[in-house]
């Protein structure tokens, strides 16, 4: 019999409100809402809507990643191959977004690069809901679905929120690298937000940290424990 997509399961079949699985319908509700918010849009607009998708996207995959996959593989005999495959579609969104930071709003760029992003992201989706979660739904009771849930809930809280395209996608590398990421993460977006707020004479000043603080978050890119575990096709 073929595993039912979560997305078409009732919140008591994925094992209640705190399950994993709702827990990551959830997210995918609201990128899909943030998705449909960013068709359409230019310039500043378009940015603000990104950096929401980006807020949401880069905690949900890194938690997963940290969480969720480990247990996958553990409890799957093909584990290894299915987490391979979402993890080679989080990483192309990481050198997505890191292209899209650097071009222009004027680009003609932006928009191939959006659409391929827009693609991706819902690949990720449907492979997650349609492949990995039902058969992770087989293989662990409604407690186990709870548990984890909480566990992969905690670490989205304190993961990064923007992309990492060269920090390894399993551990030793994003456990380690995860906590110093997010705080710098966190701290830019807290930046970030201040200066589109901010009197326009300020504005100069929070760019200049920001900009330190995506320096810092190069550096600990690049510490060699931070790329250890990926595979080939993730690697860089």
């Amino acid at each position: 019999m073929t595993p039912r997509s979560i997305a078409d399961q009732t919140v008591e079949e994925l094992g209640g409100p705190s399950s994993v699985l709702v827990r990551q319908r959830r997210d995918h509700e609201e990128l899909d809402r943030l998705l449909h918010e960013l068709d359409g849009t230019t310039g500043r607009a378009q940015e603000r809507v990104l950096r929401k998708i980006d807020q949401l996207v880069f905690s949900h995959a890194f938690a997963e990643e940290t969480v969720l996959w480990p247990v996958l593989r553990r409890v799957l005999p093909d584990g290894d191959a299915l987490t391979l495959q979402v993890e080679e579609e989080h990483q192309e969104v990481n050198e997505l977004v890191s292209e899209l930071e650097a071009l222009p709003h004027d680009d003609p760029r932006r928009a191939q690069r959006i659409a391929r992003l827009v693609e991706v992201l819902r690949e990720d989706v449907r492979d997650e809901e349609d492949v990995l979660f039902p058969r992770l739904q087989q293989a662990l009771d409604p407690k186990a679905l709870r548990r984890l849930g909480l566990q992969w809930e905690v670490a989205r809280r304190v993961s990064p929120t923007r992309p990492h395209p060269t920090v390894s996608r399993r551990p030793p590398g994003n456990a380690v690298s995860g906590l110093p990421l997010s705080l710098i993460d966190r701290t830019r977006d807290l930046v970030d937000a201040g200066v589109q707020h901010a009197p326009e004479r300020i504005a100069p000043a929070g760019e200049a940290v920001s900009k330190v603080l995506a320096a810092a978050a190069g550096w600990v890119e690049r510490v060699p424990l931070a790329r250890r575990g990926d595979r080939p096709p993730t690697s860089r």
